[in-house]
């Protein structure tokens, strides 16, 4: 079975580390790698939201560092929105709904490939503040080049407003793997298909993670 197959009919598919680039770096703000054993979960917690919580807020905007500085005020409040047990990470059903407040109801599927390229090294179930800013960052890029190539601005683009929005992101690909990539979504209907953002991510994290 192709890797392309392997994603398309397996909704737990995770992509194997070994063949990909290096996870998102951390930069050491949460983690020692050295020391992974001086950690305990109430250290890590300190370590994102700060010596004691502010009121209200639960700390995210006082002494909270495991953002990037300037981060959003909104991409904050969309992690604190479903960070529930304020662990200060958040896993793939959690995740979803954080995108789905704020951009589309994405698949399951889309959510795990997203995790994925922006993973966190020292928990792969669960992403942090750091990689669920550059995720949203990204989304936010991707929204942007896909309404600019939905010309008719119904909320789905074809295959060819699909190869170019692709080479907007940097993804210069074949006529050959996007005829695999859309065949996915061909419902039998005979009728030309069409993608949504969800499958306009979808697709697009896959050629990134295998490029």
């Amino acid at each position: 079975m192709s890797f392309f197959s392997k994603i398309f009919h397996s909704s737990s598919f995770s992509p194997s580390a070994r063949s990909l680039r290096e996870p998102y770096d951390q930069r050491g703000q949460t983690y020692r790698a050295s020391h992974p054993s001086n950690y305990s979960h109430q250290q890590q917690q300190q370590s994102y939201y700060g010596q004691g919580t502010s009121g209200g807020g639960g700390g995210y905007s006082n002494g909270y560092s495991g953002f990037p500085p300037g981060t959003s005020q909104d991409i904050i409040r969309s992690f604190e929105m479903v960070d529930r047990d304020r662990s200060g990470f958040i896993d793939e059903n959690e995740l979803q709904k954080a995108l789905s407040s704020g951009y589309h109801r994405f698949h399951i599927r889309t959510v795990r490939l997203l995790m994925f390229l922006f993973r966190n090294p020292h928990d792969p179930r669960r992403i942090g503040p750091k990689e669920f800013a550059a995720l949203w960052t990204c989304l936010g890029q991707w929204r942007g080049i896909y309404e600019r190539y939905d010309k008719d601005k119904n909320g789905k683009i074809d295959l060819f407003e699909l190869r170019d929005a692709l080479y907007s992101i940097g993804l210069a690909t074949p006529s050959s793997v996007l005829q695999v990539l859309i065949s996915k979504y061909d419902d039998g209907s005979g009728r030309m298909i069409e993608l949504d953002f969800d499958s306009f991510v979808e697709c697009g994290v896959i050629l990134k993670v295998t490029s």
